[in-house]
């Protein structure tokens, strides 16, 4: 059976590996089950299309295989002939056209004798008195085995595989790269042609696709196992056609499914930097809005199509967790097999927003299903609700620069990441994940970078010092109770800290003094010292920051700042009034510490917080005047400031009374990026005390 000239939709519908069929019709009102929920998944398994019919009309039997070796008639083109004597064919021949450079097919043809190839190399596997051989036939040659070989004996074909091609002009040649901007289409391609989906390129290294395309018998049970992929799992991003140059291909290297929808992020191990991700909708579809839905499965002629699809789709039935899809105009396109993990979207500001993946669907009218089945309705599932969960797996694995947020709300802390983008996670209760626990809640913390880790140092409700570790892959340690290693403090009440290399340098605020302690590489802590020596009393904040290798150290007292600094060689250098170098400014509330460079840059809130401050120690021991950051910070009253430095910019968070948290970033130019506030997803009330550093993941 010869696969016909494919059907094109309509210029204006865009491209997808969709196609004819019978629309069904939309859910009568919200809130009711989804018509399609209980549809098949959609993914390929490579099975071959009509295999029944082929063995009908020809006695032999296709498999599968991977699409690009199709039986064809022997008066059109073709590339590979068999000769086998229990053929229902004339002259006991049957031919297979093998358009590209490979392919596999999986046969069973009993009595196979003889095969020959045109302009292609072809392996084929057979037995042989049940023994199973491989046969290379090179291209535009002829072999003879079975019957036709040494021991004449009756063989069974089992596998022809393409391995090479003699032609001269590439396929594909002079085909566009991709159209209509809808780059981020994905191609995937599982095992050795085990099966293939579609998917969405959402992150450089992330692409969104169905659960169920990597699931063992996902009709049973739809679980994938987190981590590399079983089967070798290749990625093809850019290409509105697969047999075009251009485009981005990469092996997939991690699968991250999510717990309960059919959605899994596959993570690519080479990152497409030249493409542009779609994002994802902010808001679920609306029953009858139209989506453009976008993929590479089967057509009503195709098989497995080197071409994306896509078509008008119109929003049925909207649940918790996905939503029908039927075509717009009906008989127009249908959702087939291998169009799993397709793209469901609409325009936003012009630009493709993602709000579902394509799971299941009836697949009426597609190739190779049975003419009894009428129905061509789908379900996609949705993922507009879970940016949270999207953010968390980009902020696990995405190399790059990120910001560590620790923010204390309520009786708790919790931990945000910004991302290199720009775009933030949502913030979950650091004592809720399941290795750290609850030390009895959180009024104060600190926050250090480390070899890509986040140690946090927190203050308990109840006075206690407790210090764990948030790995790069997001998972956290158990609390270690510091009092326990480096002595009891009384009457504790903020504590700051940095590291020196792999040392972790801790500065408590307790008894109006200022303590130190060090935890050195192997997990060790010194004995808590006191740094104010009598120097200074009453002190009621620290900031800490490196430079150079020196540990700087400011506190408050009084209601004024002062500046110390621990030399290389553990010595510490008398206490500076910063106010007397930097100019004087109104009691101080909060006071925060980083290093850039050669320099130590002081950020701080007075006059109870209404008023906020900028000021640079340079290396030879001058300040810069303390300037106000009205302009750049906007009126606000902070309750808290916090520094770090990020790839080697000071980055500036404050939370506001007015329920804010706010970021902006110091260029190495001495220019201030604007002022945003940070989304606060997670937070169950206002934000309060503030700590944030910058990791790095390769």
């Amino acid at each position: 059976m010869a696969l016909r000239t494919r059907w094109w939709l309509p210029a204006t519908t865009a491209t997808a590996a969709v196609l004819m069929g019978t629309a069904t019709p939309l859910a009568s009102a919200a809130g009711e089950p989804a018509a399609n929920a209980g549809a098949p998944y959609v993914f390929e398994d490579g099975s071959y299309p009509g295999s029944d019919q082929v063995l009908a009309e020809t006695g032999a039997k296709l498999i599968r295989g991977d699409g690009n070796i199709t039986h064809t008639p022997c008066d059109k083109p073709y590339q590979i002939k068999v000769w086998a004597r229990d053929l229902k064919l004339p002259e006991e021949r049957m031919c297979f056209a093998a358009p590209q450079g490979t392919g596999f097919l999986t046969v069973s043809i009993p009595g196979a004798y003889r095969i020959q190839t045109y302009e292609r190399s072809v392996k084929a596997s057979i037995s042989v008195k049940n023994e199973t051989q491989s046969l290379d036939i090179p291209g535009n040659t002829s072999k003879g085995f079975g019957e036709a070989g040494a021991d004449q004996s009756a063989a069974v074909l089992l596998e022809l595989r393409v391995t090479g091609t003699s032609s001269t002009t590439p396929p594909g040649a002079g085909q566009p790269i991709d159209t209509a901007g809808l780059a981020f289409n994905t191609k995937l391609t599982i095992g050795d042609g085990k099966r293939s989906c579609s998917g969405a390129l959402v992150d450089p290294y992330w692409v969104l696709t169905a659960k169920s395309c990597f699931a063992e018998d996902p009709a049973k049970s739809n679980t994938v196992a987190a981590g590399p992929p079983k089967d070798k799992t290749t990625a093809v991003v850019g290409k509105s056609v697969l047999i075009s140059s251009g485009g981005h291909t990469s092996d997939i290297a991690e699968l991250a499914p999510h717990p309960d929808r059919d959605l899994v992020m596959a993570r690519l191990s080479e990152p497409a930097t030249d493409i542009t991700p779609v994002p994802l909708a902010a808001t679920a579809p609306a029953t009858g809005q139209e989506l453009t839905v976008a993929g590479f499965g089967r057509t009503k002629t195709e098989w497995i199509p080197a071409t994306r699809h896509q078509a008008v789709f119109t929003a049925g039935n909207v649940t918790a967790t996905g939503f029908d899809l039927a075509a717009k105009t009906p008989a127009d396109a249908t959702v087939c097999a291998g169009d799993a993990g397709g793209a469901a979207f609409r325009s936003e500001n012009g630009k493709p927003a993602l709000v579902g993946i394509t799971s299941l669907g009836w697949q009426g009218g597609c190739l190779g299903t049975p003419a009894t089945e009428t129905r061509s309705g789908a379900f996609s599932t949705r993922v507009n609700d879970l940016h949270g969960w999207f953010q968390r797996l980009r902020a696990k694995s995405s190399p790059g620069w990120k910001t560590q947020a620790l923010v204390q709300s309520g009786s708790s802390l919790y931990q945000g990441v910004r991302l290199n983008d720009g775009s933030w996670t949502g913030f979950d209760d650091v004592q809720a994940q399941a290795a750290a626990g609850s030390i009895g809640g959180i009024r104060n913390s600190a926050a250090v970078g480390m070899n890509g880790d986040t140690h946090v140092v927190a203050v308990s409700n109840s006075g206690g010092l407790f210090h764990t570790v948030r790995k790069q892959d997001g998972t956290w340690g158990t609390w270690g109770d510091v009092f326990n290693v480096a002595g009891t403090l009384g009457n504790l009440t903020s504590v700051t800290a940095f590291n020196n290399g792999w040392d972790l340098h801790v500065v408590a605020v307790a008894d109006g003094k200022a303590l130190h302690t060090v935890r050195n590489a192997e997990g060790h802590w010194t004995p808590f010292w006191d740094i104010t020596s009598g120097t200074i009393s009453n002190v009621t904040a620290a900031a800490t920051a490196v430079v150079r290798g020196e540990l700087h150290v400011t506190t408050v007292s009084g209601g004024k700042a002062y500046h110390t600094i621990r030399q290389g060689n553990g010595n510490w250098l008398g206490w500076g009034d910063v106010a007397g170098a930097a100019g004087p400014t109104g009691p101080i509330t909060s006071i925060s510490t980083v290093g850039a460079g050669d320099e130590t840059h002081i950020v701080i809130a007075t006059d109870n917080g209404t008023r906020q401050y900028h000021a640079v120690r340079n290396f030879n021991g001058t300040w810069t005047p303390l300037t106000e950051l009205k302009d750049v910070l906007g009126t606000v009253t902070a309750k808290s400031v916090a520094t770090a430095n990020v790839d080697g910019e000071v980055v500036v968070a404050v939370t506001t009374a007015d329920n804010k948290l706010l970021h902006t970033t110091r260029h190495t130019d001495r220019t201030w990026a604007t002022t945003t506030a940070v989304p606060l997803q997670g937070l169950p009330g206002a934000p309060g005390a503030l700590a944030i550093t910058g990791t790095w993941n390769d």
